[in-house]
């Protein structure tokens, strides 16, 4: 009993110390800001509120403001650069399962890190296709049932889907045998 008692100050401070000069604490995240009237997307230079369809930011590593996009396509084309990818904090996308397409609300951003989503649907964003992101895959699953298209996994997004969202080569219902694994969060 001596023992445990000389050890209880040593118990009661070692949380304290683990503060220190250990792992850095994770900062909060900076939340999603709105879209307004004359906010353009960073990639193409489109006035975002003016088009449909699920947009996104994207926070980088030491930079206060995010960057905008007119769409989760130029949001993602944007992440896959490699000089971005390595600054990223966090991005969000709108999560269309609980907002209108032709005008996705403020309110309705979600990390785009844990979204599920549509790829090859036949819905239209503002650049042509776009990636229909949803919080809960059972609604993905319900818009890709109407619209068509595969449910994919933020993992799944490389710059090889891309380029075949970009050119059109991905139509409503066509199988995309190698991005269609939707990995489990």
């Amino acid at each position: 009993m001596f023992r445990l008692l000389r050890l209880l100050p040593l118990l009661l401070i070692a949380p304290w110390l683990a503060g220190c000069g250990g792992e850095p604490e994770t900062a909060a995240l900076a939340p999603p800001q709105a879209i307004d009237a004359g906010d353009s997307c960073h990639v193409c230079g489109m006035l975002i509120t003016e088009h449909p369809g699920p947009k996104g930011q994207a926070f980088l590593e030491g930079a206060e403001a995010p960057r905008k996009f007119c769409s989760t396509l130029d949001l993602f084309v944007f992440l896959q650069q490699p000089e971005n990818a390595s600054r990223l904090s966090h991005a969000y996308v709108h999560d269309i399962g609980i907002t209108p397409w032709g005008r996705p609300a403020d309110e309705a951003f979600i990390r785009a890190d844990e979204a599920w989503y549509v790829v090859g649907h036949e819905r239209r964003g503002s650049m042509g296709h776009t990636l229909a992101s949803f919080a809960e895959r059972q609604d993905a699953e319900a818009f890709r049932g109407e619209h068509g298209g595969e449910v994919i996994a933020y993992a799944d997004i490389d710059l090889d889907l891309l380029g075949r969202l970009g050119r059109g080569e991905l139509e409503a219902d066509a199988g995309m045998a190698h991005h269609g694994s939707a990995h489990a969060h």
